[in-house]
């Protein structure tokens, strides 16, 4: 079991486990969401969250929608202001980001995404896969994952993604 939570520890939560995808988000949404050059997401079952406290101090924002329905959407906590986990109940996946985690995960980043909407000021230097819409869509499509077939974290043409929830999109990425 892992455990994490926000930086005044008033959410908290568990894990049974990581699943999967772990991606590095460059998109401008997930950018302004986190305040950082890239959002770092791992992919979680919803089956193996549990919201342990804090459920009163999660409030969450839906950012107008730019292409097509859902929302995106971003979940905090209000005293801190941390993204936290917000998983609609019943979601088959959601994406957690991984900074919230106390303990070490059993993944590593496997890719960029969203890289033609990158901060100017940030040079990407490892090696990994660097996926544009156009890629990301297509290894979605390829997979036949679960997040390919979730309409929850669609990318929109305007340089962003909508859908989903930082710190807990339900669903998945853009398919």
């Amino acid at each position: 079991m892992m455990t994490g939570g926000c930086l005044c520890r008033g959410v908290r939560f568990e894990i049974a486990r990581v699943v999967g995808p772990f991606e590095l988000c460059h998109c401008t949404r997930c950018r302004k969401a986190t305040g950082a050059a890239f959002a770092a997401q791992v992919g979680v079952r919803g089956e193996d969250f549990r919201l342990l406290g804090g459920r009163d101090l999660i409030t969450s924002y839906d950012a107008p929608i730019l292409d097509r329905p859902p929302a995106y959407r971003t979940s905090f906590c209000r005293r801190c202001g941390s993204p936290v986990p917000n998983p609609d109940p019943g979601c088959a996946w959601f994406e957690l980001p991984a900074g919230l985690l106390d303990d070490d995960l059993p993944l590593r980043p496997d890719k960029h995404i969203l890289i033609e909407h990158k901060a100017p000021w940030f040079e990407i230097t490892d090696r990994l896969p660097q996926l544009d819409r156009a890629a990301l869509k297509k290894l979605r499509s390829a997979s036949g994952s679960t997040q390919a077939a979730t309409p929850t974290h669609p990318v929109e043409k305007s340089g962003g993604k909508s859908g989903g929830k930082s710190g807990g999109k339900p669903g998945g990425k853009p398919g």
